[in-house]
């Protein structure tokens, strides 16, 4: 089914510490994102990118005191910047979010909900919901789910508007194989559902999938916030913050069309692509073609 695409960057890498992710948006556009989706039959409209300063601009240093931290303000400044954009589409638009590091879903989950509730697909290596108190590196693109959810730092937990985005029970992890201790028991606390990849072994994408699905079944809005870095390295070189025995190539596409065959993902993030880590913008490429084949790219 043809559709209509928006697609926005987020040069971000101020919630991080590895310089570069800011060109994953300039990567994934080389990757021919746009024509890729067109050839499909979708028509791709581009809004360029959210303004977004470099650190070399705010004069602190990403070794400082407090990590990403020290960028908060300007973090908060992108994300409602973000979600401003995106709530100016119509609400038929499919809205393709480009970062940037992962801090960036701070401002596109509640530009895709629309005040809607919503369910979360994050897909990712990492669980992403630390606090300022319980991560060990203070690095922002380590806790946008749990702000998301209403944990953490005021700034954070109430960008666009004020409290939790997501309930806990709406948002499903998957691909994830490293968390951080206190991490851990703030997820199990919450109450999200999270597949490791023993249960990925397990079990299998299939099943995870159908799960996922069912569990959303009611929900109007379906949110997917894709990470490089849930790939095994092997897949998806360039990314600052890579984990050994991650999805495959093929388990990748396999959960995108499997998702595209329920025709009931309303939204797309595609983040943490290092170009500068990367090779031949191999990471790009293949992100690029995980989101072609959640919209409906077909083997035959």
């Amino acid at each position: 089914m043809s559709r209509e695409i928006a697609i926005l960057g987020v040069p971000m890498d101020l919630g991080q510490g590895r310089r570069g992710v800011d060109m994953g948006p300039s990567a994934l556009r080389y990757g021919r994102l746009e024509e890729r989706l067109e050839a499909i039959g979708h028509t791709v409209r581009d809004l360029g990118d959210i303004d977004v300063p470099t650190a070399e601009e705010l004069e602190i240093s990403h070794t400082g005191p407090g990590g990403g931290m020290n960028y908060v303000d300007e973090i908060r400044k992108a994300c409602e910047a973000t979600t401003r954009r995106l709530l100016e589409l119509r609400e038929e638009v499919f809205p393709i979010i480009l970062g940037g590091d992962h801090s960036i879903a701070l401002g596109s989950v509640p530009g895709c909900s629309r005040h809607t509730r919503t369910g979360v697909v994050w897909v990712d290596a990492h669980g992403d919901f630390n606090t300022p108190e319980t991560s060990p590196s203070g690095n922002v693109h380590g806790m946008p789910l749990a702000a998301l959810c209403g944990y953490g730092d005021r700034r954070l937990v109430d960008i666009a508007w004020e409290g939790a985005k997501l309930r806990p029970e709406d948002v499903v992890l998957i691909g994830i194989r490293d968390l951080d201790r206190e991490e851990r028991r703030l997820m199990r606390d919450a109450g999200v559902t999270v597949y490791t990849m023993k249960e990925v072994d397990r079990l299998g994408l299939t099943l995870i999938a159908a799960a996922v699905l069912e569990r959303f079944g009611t929900l109007p809005r379906l949110h997917v916030s894709l990470d490089a870095d849930v790939l095994d390295p092997e897949v998806a070189p360039g990314v600052g913050t890579p984990v050994p025995g991650g999805l495959t190539f093929r388990e990748a596409h396999l959960l995108m069309e499997l998702f595209a065959d329920s025709g009931r993902v309303t939204s797309l993030d595609l983040v943490e692509v290092n170009p500068i880590l990367d090779r031949a913008n191999r990471t790009a490429n293949t992100l690029v073609g995980l989101a072609a084949s959640l919209l409906g790219k077909q083997i035959y």
